[in-house]
């Protein structure tokens, strides 16, 4: 018994903690919504106001409109523009989806989080104020827009799509991650890191593997500003108790006031992880046991016979109990373990993509690729002329014995085509349904897709076997169409698609299409 209230005594701040929440730390960043029809308005006191409905974002500095107002943003993102191709994954507050724009045809991920509850409101401004205020900078995931759907009581999120995975799922598939591939990516990641410290003055607060993305161009980012927390100058101080219990530091365990150096401690811990291929605490024996691990025990220092010297002194910097020691983002870019690999070829493109099948990946991009297209191809007018800019001034169109080339002659006859195979039976047509897809590496990063099926008459298109599913259309499994009594002809296409400038942007290099009465 008594050594159960010794227990209770030193997790006493862990259960008094959550209090914190609605404390006078939050006072300055406290959040009202306002709903006006199909748009909320997000308003704080020191992140100005933020209109979102179904069409974008507009951020302002006041609430008052103002002309002049330089601090004004737009991102047009708008519901009706996206294509969703399921879940990536979820957490605590929201799920993730992976989607293509339609107007940029780029794959983006979709971060839905709810307005009706206060805790995920705050976790949602908080977000979207960070983003805004640095869409592009290196080390942090990239921010295309946010949009309101009134019917889900939901807000959207577009991030880049960061198609190599998390640090986490390279631990799944390898059990470590070697030293200089590290390296590379710790500075990269310390930039972004420095920036939200120093130029943001804001506070993390979940730095962990699964929160440390890489996409298959070799740039890691730090994603999930949700819980972040805003200071006034770099002696304020935190003073509430949220993020992942397995990566947090000392000082907000005991519940005590933290700031930056909470933050180098958790890139410390999953460091760790990443280079030794092990969690250094026993975290299955609960939380708790956890939290009076990382309280009690001697901070973790990796072995100094499988490491070298300067890893271990960087781990050992960032798992200093003592909080003030702790070197900030910015001084560790200059560490030894930084500058030992700096002269060194570090090929992180080519890790990436030694780590995952590229078969499979491959065959979601050509999945989804080909979806977007005959979806474009079979669907509304308003959006088809969208497909124009599928196609570069180089890209090439072969029909019937005729070439056409660039985006505007091959849009021409692509529309004469869509109008033919329209006749005279709207809103039914006859429409594409793709029965057999192939695809192959082109280039370093093109994809080569092949496609065969059918016409049948209907009014959207449809696609047979096990393609990813795009949202809101119909699985022919579910329709039970005949498609051999229906078939009206086939057709035989093949697409070269190769990546544009844009991270997740691609566009059709050369197009090939066979018709069979």
């Amino acid at each position: 018994m008594a050594e159960l209230e010794e227990l209770k005594k030193k997790l006493a701040p862990l259960f008094d903690a959550e209090k914190g929440l609605d404390g006078p730390s939050m006072n300055l960043y406290e959040s009202y919504m306002v709903s006006d029809g199909g748009t909320v308005n997000l308003l704080s006191r020191s992140c100005g106001v933020y209109n979102i409905n179904e069409l974008g974002l507009q951020k302002r500095s006041s609430w008052l409109v103002d002309e002049t107002d330089v601090s004004e943003k737009t991102y047009r993102c708008a519901s009706h523009e996206m294509r969703i191709f399921g879940a990536i994954g979820s957490g605590a507050s929201s799920v993730v989806q992976r989607a293509i724009h339609i107007p940029s045809h780029r794959i983006l991920a979709l971060k839905k989080i709810s307005i009706f509850e206060k805790e995920k409101r705050q976790q949602l401004l908080t977000e979207i104020r960070t983003l805004c205020e640095a869409p592009c900078y290196e080390g942090l995931v990239e921010f295309q827009g946010a949009f309101y759907t009134p019917d889900s009581g939901q807000i959207s999120i577009a991030l880049e799509y960061m198609d190599g995975g998390s640090l986490a799922d390279v631990l799944r598939v390898r059990k470590s991650i070697p030293e200089p591939i590290l390296s590379c990516v710790v500075k990269k990641l310390l930039r972004g890191l420095s920036y939200l410290h120093g130029v943001r003055h804001l506070v993390h607060r979940d730095i962990k593997p699964a929160n440390l993305l890489m996409n298959l161009k070799g740039e890691p980012k730090i994603t999930d500003f949700g819980i972040s927390a805003g200071l006034e100058n770099s002696m304020a101080m935190c003073a509430t108790f949220v993020g992942t219990v397995t990566y947090m530091s000392p000082e907000r365990i005991q519940n005590e006031s933290y700031s930056y150096p909470a933050d180098i401690w958790s890139l410390g811990l999953a460091l760790f992880e990443c280079g030794t291929g092990e969690f250094p605490y026993t975290a299955n024996d609960g939380p708790v046991n956890l939290m009076l691990q990382i309280l009690e025990d001697p901070s973790p220092s990796p072995s100094k016979n499988s490491f070298s010297p300067e890893y271990c002194s960087f781990i050992d910097a960032c798992l200093l109990k003592d909080a003030e020691a702790r070197p900030t983002a910015e001084q560790l870019l200059s560490h030894p373990f930084i500058r030992r690999y700096a002269s060194a070829e570090v090929d992180l493109a080519a890790f990436v993509r030694s780590v995952f099948d590229p078969t499979q990946r491959m065959k979601d991009l050509a999945d989804m690729l080909t979806m977007h297209y005959y979806l474009l191809f079979n669907g509304s007018d308003e959006l088809w002329h969208h497909s124009k800019t599928l196609y570069s001034d180089d890209s090439t169109f072969s029909f019937s014995e005729k070439v056409s080339t660039g985006s505007t002659e091959i849009f021409a006859t692509l529309s004469n085509l869509r109008t033919t195979l329209a006749g005279d039976w709207p809103p039914e047509r006859l429409v594409h349904v793709v029965e057999k897809l192939q695809c192959r590496a082109h280039g370093e990063d093109g994809v080569a897709i092949r496609v065969s099926g059918s016409f049948i008459i209907g009014n959207q298109f449809l696609i047979c076997g096990d393609g990813i599913q795009a949202e809101g259309m119909p699985n022919i499994h579910d329709l039970g169409i005949d498609i051999t009594s229906k078939r009206m002809g086939t057709f035989k296409e093949q697409f070269i698609m190769e990546p544009g400038t844009v991270i997740g942007r691609y566009f059709i290099a050369k197009q090939e299409l066979y018709i069979i009465q």
